[in-house]
């Protein structure tokens, strides 16, 4: 595999620990940071940091070739930190990308798979094409509108329900410094409606695999259920786990990184 020349900006933490590396991918309209309390409480493992394609510090960075071509980014990436031994730990977008990788991608070293709400595909064509054409428009309206109007929207969609409403404020308020065009270009890209269909390959999968959800998100739960996904709920939560509850989800990912490293050793 020839490698993408660009790398993704990152940060690392905790490098004088030997052993696997934890790779954080953040979600739409995210940054790296978002993690930066969950990373400090696994400060037992190196992490490396990730800021996606038209997001934060890595806000030049185009995508324009969809899944294929982020995973080959993120290759790149990891092979510029000579990271051989990594689990990938993604939330929503950055969960969809890691399970993508997972399946798809060509970089040998991957050790386990966390996913924070990450929706593994839609399995027929309407379904993607109806998803498709909903994020085209939502795409088209961070590119003509202010973006903090939109966001204004965009955390009223039904997967935000249990944010507060103070949240949901500090929430417009940290994802405003976004950039529309970009965040509507990396949007299309990589829409759930070009998302390979990955459930069979993640029920098959052989390396550990843990699919997290919070416990008041009722559409990740069903789809974890129905596809009989690897499920640990986080508690008294919605979607952003990580973020309503970093403590709980904390412990989780501890735990889980506790048995992958007996696996390894």
């Amino acid at each position: 595999m020839k490698l993408s020349p660009v790398k993704l900006k990152c940060r690392t933490f905790h490098t004088h620990n030997q052993g696997i590396w934890l790779v954080w991918l953040h979600g739409l309209l995210g940054k790296g940071e978002d993690w930066f309390s969950t990373v400090g409480a696994c400060d037992q493992y190196p992490s490396l940091v990730i800021d996606l394609p038209g997001h934060s510090n890595s806000a030049d960075v185009a995508l324009t070739g969809g899944f294929a071509e982020m995973s080959e980014l993120l290759s790149a990436t990891l092979s510029k930190y000579q990271i051989t031994d990594y689990c990938l730990i993604g939330y929503s977008l950055g969960g969809r990308i890691a399970m993508h990788h997972a399946i798809h991608g060509e970089y040998d070293g991957l050790r386990g798979l966390l996913v924070e709400g990450g929706n593994p595909g839609l399995f027929s064509r309407q379904e993607r094409d109806t998803r498709l054409q909903h994020d085209q428009h939502w795409a088209q309206r961070f590119r003509q509108e202010s973006i903090t109007s939109v966001l204004a929207d965009w955390y009223q969609q039904p997967v935000f329900a249990d944010l507060t409403a103070a949240q949901r404020d500090q929430l417009i308020h940290l994802r405003s410094q976004n950039r529309g065009d970009s965040i509507a270009d990396m949007l299309e890209n990589i829409s759930l409606g070009r998302q390979p269909w990955l459930v069979p390959d993640l029920q098959q999968i052989t390396i550990p695999f843990t699919y997290l959800c919070g416990e008041n998100d009722r559409k990740f739960q069903r789809i974890a259920q129905q596809h009989t996904l690897p499920l640990k709920t986080i508690p008294r939560v919605g979607h952003n786990a990580h973020y309503g509850n970093p403590a709980a989800f904390s412990s989780a990912v501890n735990h889980f990184l506790s048995f992958l490293v007996k696996e390894t050793q």
